[in-house]
């Protein structure tokens, strides 16, 4: 008897326009889960709740600050989150409560579960949402990665511990 490989666990970050947080958290995760071993026992992707960059790259002040930490989000491209997505994903994470409001609105019921916010996983913050960096300073893209960062610290302790085997 052969055992099937198991699918991967799939993690979608979400914030309002999906060129700011969720694509810095989606970057973070990756390579996060790939110096843990894990990189291919979970799949993550991220998209807004708003479709208003549908298709652009990320805010470059993101990708700039971004690679000063070794994160890589050049190839990615901004998306809204699909009725779909409420069913392929196991984890639905928003980047504050106005998002996590909002796709609670738009998430059937027996997928609610899934849904969350990225700073509850925090280990060394306790931030109750990563805020939007858009209209700020530069200050506010760092203060967006410190928070991603130790999120997604403490996402990846969770799921090698509890989901990923």
């Amino acid at each position: 008897m052969t055992t099937q490989p198991r699918p991967p666990v799939r993690v979608l970050m979400v914030c309002l326009g999906n060129i700011c947080r969720s694509p810095t958290a989606e970057a973070v995760l990756r390579h996060k889960l790939r110096a843990a071993g894990l990189g291919e026992a979970v799949a993550v992707d991220s998209a807004g709740t708003h479709s208003w960059h549908g298709g652009e790259p990320p805010d470059p002040r993101s990708v700039r600050h971004a690679a000063r930490r070794g994160y890589d989000l050049a190839n990615l491209r901004a998306r809204v989150v699909t009725a779909a997505d409420f069913e392929r994903f196991d984890l639905i994470l928003a980047m504050d409560w106005d998002n996590l409001a909002e796709l609670e609105e738009r998430c059937p019921p027996q997928h609610r579960a899934k849904l969350g916010r990225l700073t509850q996983h925090g280990v060394r913050f306790s931030s109750p949402a990563v805020p939007d960096p858009y209209q700020g300073g530069p200050d506010g893209f760092d203060h967006v990665l410190d928070l991603v960062e130790d999120a997604c610290d403490g996402l990846v302790q969770h799921l090698s511990s509890s989901r990923i085997e």
